[in-house]
């Protein structure tokens, strides 16, 4: 008896008929294999096979897409992005700084954060200028400004020294937090985050 052919087409995974998923859906499913794949086995290991398998497509879907795997992560990563928001005024500065560094945790402690982290781990290797850029432009400056400009609206309060708003102030927490995360393995919670506000934020800033 003939048995059923169980290679993989171009549109189509291995072991039947393809799913017939489309568009954003389609695209959804990509990302998330992308980023399991990335987070499991890193930049390196990581294939464009293995994607496609992992999403239950072919390889033509995705090439048709996507030049190549640095590529497609930069897109599902920008696709994991939270939308930017405005710091809210929440009466005062320790206020509005421990609502950004909450955040941050929760992005760090995501699929987002876990991806954002094994590139860190890569940066030495190829691509490093690539992804360089994107965790700066997309993860680093959003944060600072933020910060900024809750420093900013606390010297305007009172409740944040005068000459406090400026950039090396408001790249510290990110600094530290990635720092933390790529160099020293540990971990980013909310107890980490109330000693980093308490302990080196808040002393900074206080009038």
């Amino acid at each position: 008896m003939d048995q059923p052919d169980r290679r993989q087409s171009a549109d189509g995974p291995a072991g039947g008929a393809p799913l017939r998923r489309r568009g954003k859906a389609l695209e959804a499913a990509i990302f998330e294999a992308a980023l399991d794949q990335l987070t499991s086995g890193g930049f390196a290991r990581m294939t464009m096979e293995g994607v496609a398998g992992a999403a239950q497509t072919g390889k033509a879907a995705l090439y048709r897409r996507w030049a190549s795997k640095a590529d497609l992560v930069m897109d599902a990563l920008v696709a994991a992005m939270p939308p930017p928001t405005g710091i809210p005024d929440l009466g005062s500065a320790e206020a509005e700084l421990r609502h950004i560094v909450q955040g941050y945790i929760v992005v760090l402690n995501s699929r987002l954060g876990a991806a954002v982290r094994t590139l860190m781990g890569e940066l030495d290797h190829e691509r490093a200028e690539f992804f360089k850029g994107f965790l700066h432009e997309r993860v680093v400056e959003p944060t600072a400004a933020g910060i900024l400009g809750v420093l900013r609206r606390g010297e305007a309060r009172g409740d944040v020294r005068k000459g406090a708003a400026v950039s090396t102030v408001a790249d510290v927490m990110p600094a530290m937090l990635l720092y933390r995360a790529k160099f020293c393995g540990g971990v980013c919670d909310e107890e980490f985050g109330e000693e980093l506000l308490g302990q080196v934020l808040l002393p900074m800033v206080r009038p």
